[in-house]
């Protein structure tokens, strides 16, 4: 039985892509998104072209590039500074993580602040910290905060709780609920008495990548548990959270499948379209 509030990422996704589309069919130019994919690994092929079929849903172009596993860090340089030189690509991002020969915080650092779609510059995530409006925040942390404000409609006050330090999800999104005035905490594999440290929040974000790894026992009693997490055990996608268990004492919680996946994917869109304006001068 599940008691909590299921978030619908599908449905809040599908509204936001009815914005965008509208707002580019007024535009006399499409915005064009890079997407730049090294290797073969299959997740990241459809993934990928799950984010091509978004964009193109809204009338939006998009181009996957799509690299051998073997390519230089020199080469994939090459075809960023080819990217970012291209004033009909407004968007561009490589899909992480790449393989052991690249080193990923280099190549982000040479694709332009004005075109990093997914927020992993440097020089986006400086914005980021120092809560300036000219920052692009990364699409998973930034569907987050929709899904967040959908129910509550000010986070102050809020005490929250991020289990992972990544990069692309834990770090960014601390930035962004510490911006809107929550008290964060990160936790990770080296934190003592986690599950202490959990059930005291008020918001739960797991991203983590253990499947199920959060239990009923983590949570305090109508919490907000958002799974960022995508497993697989038998064939089946699951997420961090166990959801039978867990959507028992929750108050409000996400799904896996559909629930953050689509959400960062209409972000991603979101944060092109905003690009392209920018670059053309356009309010739209």
């Amino acid at each position: 039985m599940v008691d909590a509030h299921i978030i619908d990422g599908k449905a809040l996704a599908a509204k936001i892509k009815e914005n965008i589309a509208r707002k580019i069919a007024t535009c006399p130019l499409k915005p064009n998104l890079a997407v730049i994919l090294v290797g073969n690994d299959e997740a990241s092929l459809i993934y990928d072209r799950s984010k091509q079929k978004a964009a193109q849903s809204v009338g939006m172009d998009c181009h996957i590039y799509h690299l051998d596993e073997n390519v230089s860090e020199r080469e994939l340089i090459e075809l960023i500074s080819q990217l970012n030189n291209d004033h009909h690509v407004h968007g561009i991002l490589v899909q992480l993580p790449l393989p052991k020969q690249i080193n990923s915080l280099r190549i982000l650092m040479h694709i332009s602040p004005e075109k990093d779609v997914d927020g992993f510059n440097p020089y986006n995530i400086g914005l980021l910290q120092a809560n300036s409006s000219q920052a692009i925040v990364p699409a998973t942390p930034k569907g987050i905060l929709y899904m967040l404000h959908s129910v509550y409609s000010d986070l102050t006050g809020k005490s929250a709780v991020i289990i992972g330090r990544s990069n692309i999800v834990g770090k960014p999104m601390t930035a962004l609920l510490l911006n809107h005035n929550c008290t964060v905490t990160v936790v990770h594999s080296k934190t003592q008495n986690i599950e202490d440290v959990v059930k005291q929040a008020d918001i739960v974000i797991a991203a983590c990548g253990k499947p199920k790894m959060i239990k009923a026992s983590w949570i305090k009693e109508g919490a907000f548990v958002v799974d960022v997490g995508i497993n697989r055990i038998d064939g089946k996608i699951c997420g961090d959270v166990d959801f039978d268990d867990v959507s028992k004492k929750a108050a409000y919680i996400t799904p896996v499948p559909g629930g953050v996946g689509p959400m960062t994917i209409a972000m991603l869109l979101e944060n092109t379209v905003a690009a392209f304006a920018q670059q053309n001068d356009l309010e739209i």
